[in-house]
């Protein structure tokens, strides 16, 4: 049962662009990270439902007791958000995907596929990933699984960034006539319309 309150903003309409999304106001002069330790790496699994509260309650521990591979898979976890930015921004732009951060993209997916298993749920069947409680890769697993999916998606020709010049954050745009503008429109998208009043009150 969740016992936490959510730290990140899930609005990306996938897990791996919520992920993406964890470098705040990255074309600012002052971009923020989102990702400072392994903890927040752990609490994202959570928010978004890669991982239960009980499996990232074991991560913690495990940190503790080994801060150095924390701090390890923690750097691994944003040169895997940097590549995937890459990839996305390319896909955006209509531009060549650089090859490196494919790569990189492709290693983590292969290295998730090794846990990946399938497990009858409900008269159905769902991915699940063994030895994930002693690992503290496990947050990334679903991430990747989350960007083959994306990437080999009818999703995939709706992706768009937020239109806010200093968020630009990743989505997909699932709405009715594909016109979305704003990553949130609680957020973004007020914040337009209030600049947008605030010239004409001036003029």
């Amino acid at each position: 049962m969740r016992r936490r309150a959510p730290r990140f903003e899930l609005v990306g309409g996938a897990v791996c662009l919520d992920f993406v999304n964890t470098m705040d106001d990255r074309s600012s002069d002052n971009p923020k990270e989102l990702l400072k330790d392994y903890v927040d790496l752990a609490r994202f699994a959570e928010d978004t439902g890669i991982l239960p509260t009980n499996h990232v309650d074991r991560l913690f521990s495990l940190s503790q007791r080994a801060p150095q591979e924390a701090q390890k898979v923690l750097k691994a976890a944003v040169e895997f958000r940097e590549a995937l930015f890459q990839v996305f921004e390319a896909i955006v732009g209509k531009k060549t995907i650089p090859a490196g951060a494919l790569y990189q993209v492709n290693s983590f997916i292969q290295e998730a596929a090794q846990h990946a298993s399938l497990a009858p749920v409900k008269g159905g069947f769902a991915w699940r990933f063994e030895g994930g409680p002693d690992n503290l890769d496990a947050p990334l697993w679903g991430i990747a699984r989350s960007v083959a999916e994306l990437l080999t998606s009818d999703k995939l020709k709706f992706l768009h960034t937020c239109a806010s010049p200093t968020c630009e954050w990743f989505f997909v745009d699932m709405s009715k006539n594909h016109q979305r503008r704003w990553c949130d429109m609680k957020q973004c998208g007020n914040r337009a319309k209030v600049r947008r009043f605030y010239k004409r009150s001036r003029r």
